[in-house]
């Protein structure tokens, strides 16, 4: 790599800054923001500097490995692929194709050659036994997205940039950086949100960083924010402040809604939410009055008993209001890779339970079943079990709950194979890890995330170091196991042309289905000539792929949305390049006339599993508020992400930020003192944790940060290890499901605190106000 600055996108959380990376002799020596990103505008959060610790991490795989009676061995690579591939295709030649399991982490989301190679892996692996990150986190908000406009990813993405009144809950943009919100620089925004005259309101059971910058800030009792926002629905229809604005006349079913909400007024809800009759009839005004507004839900929202209702609501009352479709409300993105007319082109806009799992019978998404059923279904016999078991680029012990008994299913399996760089608490389980080059080493470009962008904008990102002969990028390390499983299939040996598409997608890899993608989409150079854009291996590719598959009927994209032609054109992978701190493609642009996908063209106000499972929420209105108890909630640090980032030195280092939050209320009621070790139990799941005690929690409320307990035996993560922590969910239940959706209740599961011991609390607790709200990072020469 030759010296100098090179610019890329920083994917380390979903903010997609830009960040300017200076390497000299080979080495990194400063990481700073890109003042040309049109997207982040300079501003780089504290994760951007892992990215040299990852990069240089001697702790991270470069070959891969094979676990032995002494200790993990390092082997080649084709004895690897050659090991994996026979262990799979005997375990479903003996038990079926049902009998491997697959979970997909976090991570393959930012990763657009994982995203691409995934599709002929998880077809060559043929079990209906998958699963992802997707259960424990946004998957409300793609059912809601399915339900109620037709396509599973077809997300309402606030318009910040324009909004007079941003309504926050649930969320926790200033450590998050926005979640189905890609919004670098909050901090900025939120000033400049102000400077015109606006204001930001907050709702959580935490006064969190966000909360802390809010002109209005209510605490809400964990699990009752779909009471809430029943209630300012019924608020809008009682006080005749229904007035759906652009959206009007797509929108069906608006007596449903309004029935559905006549028992939860502000009156009957207050008690059980925790908030005034008075603030919520209040909220639901200023929504309906301030014409540039956005209600914004994520995480707090989604992850509890009601997620489904929740999210559901917070689309509706931003419908109702007229903010949907609206500059300054909520709006739909148009990425360069449009990856929303692509699915709908092909009759691939999502499905929802067109199965259910073998064990609990949850409701598949997409064709994953719920993450919190993964134990059930390797521990319980019977046909269709998971006896061997594939993670790419996932920690499903420390992210899934009930941890322990994921522990104890994963060590029974008779085969299990890691795609990841690091023997974390899952991949030590594996019998072979695949270790794929590091960020660094191979090129980006984010499909995802600027789907999700608060401005349309696209980038790419050359492999910043070579990797070196023997690595292995993620896309080869997938295509190579499913084309040697598809080969052990069918005998070991393909047809020719089968044979040859094959190679030709190992020979072109996923950058040149980009170019594709972008020369045919919006904004792209040329939609009339597909095969001819890149060299003929490239149609050997798409006739590889299923005949109902989008790619085979790129050329017709433009003709799907006609808003396309009013767009800039000249897009391309050599445009990109010519530009790496990215091509800015406008502002947020009304787009819903063409971007509704339901049968009928119509907004569902009321889909028929909501309004069935409002009946649930109705019978637990009247349930009394226990005295006493004590609510868990997660929470997130602007210096961490998920459990994969706490092996950074730079990140961890400071103040201990896995601590239980408690309110100085419960902390007297419970004999606990600042810095004292809690045992936090439920049912026979327990941790130890240190007390912090701040007014910042709700009474009754207790919060542990997710991603930790990097105590397990058998893991080679130095620096994660000295700052272990304990995993939220090992406390957590697995049986805590939204009936709904199927997704995992994280927050509201109820626990007992008590005190075990005193002690002083350590001087590293200490810290500056700098270093717990840095907006800038650069990373000091070692």
């Amino acid at each position: 790599m030759q010296h100098g600055t090179h610019y890329r996108t920083c994917h380390l959380c979903e903010a997609m800054c830009g960040v300017a990376i200076e390497v000299k002799a080979g080495k990194i020596v400063s990481i700073r923001g890109d003042d040309n990103d049109p997207l982040s505008r300079g501003h780089i959060c504290p994760k951007a500097v892992a990215l040299k610790d990852l990069h240089e991490d001697p702790e991270r795989l470069r070959k891969p490995v094979r676990k032995t009676p002494t200790g993990w061995q390092e082997i080649e690579w084709d004895e690897a692929f050659a090991t994996v591939a026979e262990k799979l295709h005997s375990t479903r030649s003996a038990h079926g194709r049902n009998s491997i399991g697959v979970y997909l982490g976090n991570p393959n989301a930012h990763n657009h050659s994982s995203l691409i190679a995934t599709m002929p892996f998880l077809r060559a692996i043929g079990s209906q036994n998958r699963f992802s990150a997707t259960s424990n986190d946004q998957l409300p908000h793609m059912l809601a997205s399915l339900e109620m406009f037709g396509h599973q990813v077809l997300f309402p993405i606030p318009d910040i940039d324009n909004t007079e009144l941003f309504i926050c809950i649930g969320g926790n943009p200033m450590a998050s950086n926005g979640s189905l919100m890609t919004v670098p620089d909050f901090r900025g925004r939120l000033k400049a949100l102000r400077q015109r005259g606006g204001k930001m309101i907050v709702v959580d059971p935490r006064r969190t960083e966000t909360a802390q910058l809010a002109e209005e800030f209510h605490f809400i009792r964990p699990g009752t924010d779909a009471f809430l926002l029943m209630a300012m629905v019924n608020t809008l229809f009682s006080d005749g402040l229904v007035h759906p604005g652009p959206a009007e006349q797509f929108i069906k079913d608006l007596d449903l809604l309004r029935l559905a909400a006549l028992p939860f007024t502000p009156e009957a809800v207050a008690e059980t939410t925790g908030i005034a009759a008075a603030s919520i009839r209040d909220l639901a005004h200023q929504l309906a009055n301030t014409p540039k507004a956005a209600l914004y839900t994520r995480m707090g929202t989604s992850t509890q008993t009601f997620g489904s209702i929740a999210t559901w609501l917070a689309y509706c009352l931003n419908i109702l209001t007229g903010k949907l479709d609206s500059v300054g409300g909520v709006m739909f993105t148009q990425p360069a890779i449009d990856l929303i007319a692509l699915g709908a082109m092909s009759g691939q806009r999502g499905h929802f339970g067109k199965r259910h799992s073998r064990v609990k019978g949850l409701p598949e998404f997409a064709g994953e079943y719920p993450a919190s059923t993964m134990a059930d279904e390797i521990l319980t016999p019977g046909e269709g079990q998971i006896r061997a078991f594939v993670t790419v680029a996932g920690n499903p012990v420390l992210s899934s709950p009930n941890g322990r008994r994921l522990d104890e299913a994963l060590s029974g399996l008779d085969f299990m194979v890691s795609v990841d760089y690091y023997i974390n608490e899952t991949t030590r389980h594996a019998d072979i890890i695949l270790p794929p080059t590091a960020a660094l080493e191979r090129s980006h470009y984010d499909i995802v995330f600027n789907m999700l962008a608060v401005r349309n904008v696209s980038k790419y990102s050359e492999a910043l170091f070579d990797a070196g002969p023997d690595s292995r990028h993620d896309w080869q390390i997938l295509l190579e196991l499913a084309h040697r499983l598809e080969k052990l299939r069918k005998g070991n040996k393909l047809p020719l042309r089968s044979e040859l598409s094959w190679q030709a997608f190992k020979r072109v890899g996923p950058d040149s289905l980009v170019d594709l993608l972008l020369r045919t989409g919006p904004y792209g150079a040329d939609t009339s000539r597909v095969r001819g854009i890149l060299e003929p291996a490239t149609g050997l590719i798409l006739d590889f792929l299923p005949k109902h598959h989008p790619l085979k009927g790129l050329a017709k994209l433009s003709s799907l949305n006609p808003q396309w032609k009013a767009l800039p054109k000249g897009l391309s992978l050599k445009r990109l390049k010519e530009n790496p701190s990215g091509v800015d493609l406008g502002a947020l642009r009304p787009a819903l006339a063409n971007r509704l996908f339901t049968r009928d063209g119509k907004i569902n106000l009321a889909p028929r599993r909501y309004l069935k499972d409002v009946e649930r929420l109705h019978q637990q209105l009247s349930a009394p508020v226990s005295p006493g108890e004590l609510l868990l909630v997660g929470r997130r640090h602007v210096r961490s992400n998920n459990s994969w980032m706490h092996n950074s030195r730079r990140l961890v280092k400071g103040k201990d930020r896995c601590t239980l939050l408690v309110n100085p209320d419960d902390a007297s009621r419970l004999g606990l003192q600042a810095g004292c070790d809690a045992e936090i139990r439920a049912e026979n799941r327990c941790i130890l944790l240190p007390v912090e005690i701040t007014s910042d929690m709700m009474p009754g409320v207790v919060s542990i940060p997710h991603g930790w307990g990097h105590d397990r035996d058998g893991t080679q993560q130095t620096t994660a290890s000295a700052h272990a922590g304990a995993s939220i969910n090992d406390v957590l239940s697995d049986q805590h499901i939204d009936p709904v959706a199927g997704t995992s209740v994280l927050n509201g599961q109820p626990v007992t605190v008590k005190v075990l011991h005193s002690k002083q609390p350590s001087t590293s607790a200490r810290t500056t106000q700098g270093e717990q709200h840095a907006s800038m990072a650069t990373v000091e020469p070692d």
